[in-house]
């Protein structure tokens, strides 16, 4: 038998008052939170324009992928800018951690260093030290020995977030919380951590490529999806100012079954080169490979060219891929997607000086999407000087740039494959 204890009926007493104030009470105002700038543009991009004070900051990716050399490297640029810096490792002896600094080029900037995984003594050691930023990595190892479970744990991670973001939120500390994530791609532990720190960010990467992609998928501070990127070197990882040549192949020669796609990552525009291959399918099903793109989206995109503008795709096997490991979720890209698809079936070149940017509905047509001007401008930097984007864009002349708009699907087809 089992005694349970009946339902809260609430708090036997109440609190103290709180202080409220109106919005509009100007005399009581607080000054807005300094920004801090390391130096580094692209990871200052991602914050939003620079580090915040009293900000809390969580930082995943996958094992590997070079988390700590990056906040190894941006602690450095902080300290070497003013902004008292702090590394605590609760994965690593600080040796080790000097080693990697030694690779790194960084052995005399002045970062204070610090291995440890009991919560309290670190809370302790930030309390007497004060710094302006301070780096832990990573959460999973943290210990607080007011819960009764192992480091790592729900319960576990969750307190010790707690605390940390608290301890910053009082202290005026800008505290940035390292992250291990699942196979699928998401933060370990509970999810209540990512609502508690002010800015998520995901450090992404293929183990093939050479560039790494830090975005930011929650940002109090600054727009969300915003990009920055970086080339992984023997030195550390290297800022790259200029992404859309680097996801962008050699384009002298035209290819069947290559479209360029101006997309728009955050507040940046990015272009990329979505690949095709469609071949004769010796199975039943046929295969449906995608890489770098979702899936649904093709599968959705080649059900509107067979019922819309009568382009079979059945008894072919279809292979889709985002050139240099890059992710498109954009619905912009739908257009790219479908220029190389025809352009593999029918094994006719789309002019390697044209990008292309639109969204299909089910009906077969194109509809506009944002920041038309911005898309076309960064195409022209780099040399195109054709686009096609959907009808009723809205757009300003842009010098160098001649761009055609469609209406639907079925317009594009016929005047770009002389079908439909």
């Amino acid at each position: 038998m089992v005694e349970e204890a009946p339902l809260s009926a609430g708090p036997k007493s109440l609190g103290g008052k709180g202080r409220v104030i109106p919005l509009t009470d100007l005399a009581t105002q607080a000054d807005p939170p300094r920004r801090a700038t390391s130096g580094m543009d692209e990871f200052d991009r991602v914050l939003g324009g620079g580090l915040v004070e009293a900000s809390a900051i969580l930082v995943g990716g996958d094992p590997g992928i070079g988390k700590s050399t990056l906040l190894l490297q941006a602690a450095a640029a902080f300290a070497r800018r003013g902004v008292k810096s702090m590394y605590i490792s609760g994965e690593e002896a600080t040796a080790q951690v000097q080693m990697r600094a030694q690779r790194l080029g960084l052995a005399d900037a002045p970062v204070f260093l610090g291995a440890e995984t009991n919560l309290r003594d670190i809370l302790t050691t930030l309390d007497t030290e004060r710094p302006g930023l301070c780096i832990i990595d990573s959460i999973q190892t943290m210990w607080l020995d007011t819960v009764d479970s192992a480091p790592g744990s729900v319960s576990q991670v969750r307190s010790a977030a707690h605390e940390l973001v608290t301890f910053a939120k009082k202290r005026g500390v800008a505290i940035v919380l390292v992250g291990h994530v699942t196979k699928d791609g998401q933060i370990a532990g509970p999810r209540v951590v990512e609502h508690m720190v002010d800015t998520v960010l995901y450090f992404e990467g293929e183990r093939g490529h050479h560039f790494r992609i830090l975005r930011a998928v929650k940002n109090r501070f600054g727009p969300a999806a915003e990009i920055g990127v970086f080339e992984m070197t023997g030195d550390g990882l290297a800022q790259v100012t200029n992404p859309s040549a680097l996801f962008l192949s050699d384009r002298d020669k035209p290819a069947p079954g290559s479209a360029v796609f101006a997309g728009i990552e955050g507040t940046r525009p990015v272009l990329t080169e979505i690949q095709a291959l469609v071949s004769p399918s010796t199975l039943g099903t046929p295969r449906r490979t995608v890489v770098g793109l979702d899936s649904g989206r093709l599968s959705t995109i080649l059900a509107v060219l067979e019922a819309r503008c009568a382009i079979p795709f059945a008894g072919l096997d279809v292979y889709l891929n985002v050139a240099g490991g890059m992710r498109v979720s954009e619905p912009a890209a739908d257009l790219a997607v479908a220029a190389a698809l025809l352009s593999a079936r029918e094994d006719v070149a789309i002019p390697p000086n044209m990008v292309l940017f639109g969204e299909i509905s089910l009906s077969g047509a194109l509809r506009p999407v944002a920041q038309t001007e911005n898309r076309l401008k960064e195409a022209t930097k780099l040399g195109f000087s054709q686009a096609i984007a959907p009808s009723r864009s809205k757009m300003a002349g842009v010098d160098g740039m001649t761009v055609r708009q469609m209406p639907d699907l079925t317009a594009f087809v016929g005047e770009m494959f002389g079908a439909g």
